[in-house]
């Protein structure tokens, strides 16, 4: 078990025990993404030492929130992985990420980027209201890495995907940019004449791209309480 206790009687209190200790909530960050092999882990993790990468394990899985399993043949692999109980924890990962995304930019320099935790940062601002049926390519830059991802709307809401596929256009920018387009705080016309963006295909499906995203409208709502 952890070795942080808050001696009172609160689930809260026992929510921050099992993942309020440094480091957990990145590890499950990670799974939340698929299962990982504890090399993979500790290459997204930069700076954490492996015996303490092994102590955090070792306590997630004890409260039966990470489990050990291996992958069928031809991998072989012995693998990480949240249980039923450890997924229950994206929504609360959801809103963490919506709530520090205010504090994201600048980025400092130096830190260390994935390509895959866009997926997670894009699916917290994704709408899960009806919206158009329409799919958007996106490749997401930052530094040297690039993913590439499909937005698709359809009448429950906004769904990421690895890969471009069956897209009829597409945006190509770094991450930064891409969360202003979305927020429509800049224009899809500025970016491209700032050579901040890039369109393929069809420009008018591109910039339908902030309908599938709450957070133009969140931006305005906290314009209007200010």
């Amino acid at each position: 078990m952890s070795n942080l206790h808050y001696p009172q009687f609160c689930a809260l209190a026992r929510a921050a025990e099992i993942i309020g200790e440094r480091w957990t909530l990145l590890i499950i960050r990670e799974l939340l993404l698929g299962p990982k092999r504890f090399g993979d882990l500790l290459d997204h993790l930069d700076g954490m030492s492996p015996s303490l990468l092994t102590a955090r394990l070792t306590s997630l899985i004890e409260c039966n929130v990470v489990r050990r399993t291996t992958l069928p043949p031809p991998a072989n692999a012995q693998v990480y992985e949240l249980t039923e109980i450890g997924r229950e924890v994206q929504p609360a990962i959801r809103e963490l990420i919506r709530w520090g995304g205010r504090f994201l930019f600048p980025p400092v320099p130096g830190d260390a980027f994935e390509p895959d935790w866009v997926l997670l940062g894009l699916d917290a601002i994704a709408k899960r209201s009806p919206v158009p049926e329409i799919s958007v390519g996106l490749v997401v830059s930052h530094g040297r890495k690039s993913a590439d991802f499909t937005v698709a709307g359809s009448g429950s809401g906004t769904a990421i995907h690895r890969g471009i596929t069956d897209c009829k256009g597409t945006l190509e920018a770094p991450f930064d940019a891409v969360l202003q387009i979305v927020a429509t705080s800049v224009s899809l016309h500025d970016a491209i004449e700032a050579k901040r963006a890039k369109v393929t295909g069809s420009i008018a499906l591109v910039r339908k791209l902030p309908l599938l995203f709450d957070l133009a409208e969140r931006r305005r709502g906290t314009a209007a309480a200010n």
